[in-house]
């Protein structure tokens, strides 16, 4: 059996602030294996946004193990963290984290210029990455002249890039209004389809329902890990509607 994309062990991760000590992970251990679809959901405070920050590389725990794709990254410095980001993770953010003043393709580009690309090369790949959200007649465009959809979509296309293990969505229609937060959602659906892995950290129950499967948190501790026996799948209702000719480029 091959080994599981991500494996933590007893991981912990604790704040000292002043004369406080916050245990912000207690114990957490988790398997998530390749070509899964995991949502990561809890109250404010319940440790999840620590836990995504480790899972993203962006954070290193206290304690315990994590071994990401076969490499143990619970121990690297923040050097090291970083080339591994680079490499393994893709990033979707609620605020989208777009450079104002860069087109889409630019944009989209930025990873390839730290992994040593040629400018062709970068531009070939992002102007690919645009289509397959979508976007292949937005690569001029930046995000001002861009809908909230649009520049979500611009963020996924720079999130696949790399073609990274695991695509991390950070509440990725926080927001965006319900028409497009289904677009999107129809988007990362299509994404899981072709075999990435994504892991989504929401609070909002009906978002979660799209993933195949959900982890919940409290209190710095997972409360429940199940399969989603009802997952919501928008793509054929997507599908439908642009059969209808519904225009979804402005979304």
């Amino acid at each position: 059996m091959s080994q599981p994309l991500i494996q933590i062990t007893d991981i912990g991760r604790k704040y000292v602030i002043g004369a406080e000590t916050i245990h912000a992970l207690k114990s957490v251990s988790l398997q998530i294996n390749k070509g899964e679809f995991v949502a990561l959901m809890g109250p404010s405070g319940s440790g999840k946004s620590t836990l995504m920050n480790i899972l993203g590389c962006l954070d290193t725990p206290t304690r315990g193990e994590y071994i990401l794709n076969g490499i143990n990254v619970s121990e690297m410095s923040d050097d090291e963290l970083a080339e591994v980001r680079n490499k393994e993770i893709g990033f979707v953010f609620q605020t989208f984290n777009l450079l104002p003043r860069s087109t889409s393709l630019d944009n989209v580009a930025l990873p390839l210029i730290y992994a040593g690309y040629s400018k062709k090369s970068r531009e070939e790949m992002a102007q690919k990455a645009l289509e397959s959200v979508g976007l292949g007649n937005r690569v001029d465009h930046k995000p001002n002249e861009l809908s909230g959809g649009q520049r979500q979509r611009v963020a996924v296309a720079r999130a696949l890039i790399n073609n990274p293990s695991i695509i991390l969505a950070d509440e990725p229609t926080g927001n965006l209004d319900t028409k497009t937060s289904i677009e999107i959602m129809g988007l990362l659906e299509e994404i899981h389809s072709r075999g990435n892995t994504i892991i989504l950290v929401t609070h909002e129950e009906d978002i979660a329902q799209h993933a195949h499967r959900i982890v919940r948190m409290r209190d710095g501790l997972i409360e429940d890990d199940y399969p989603n026996k009802d997952v919501k799948n928008v793509s054929p209702r997507l599908a439908a509607l642009r059969e209808k000719g519904t225009d979804f480029e402005n979304i």
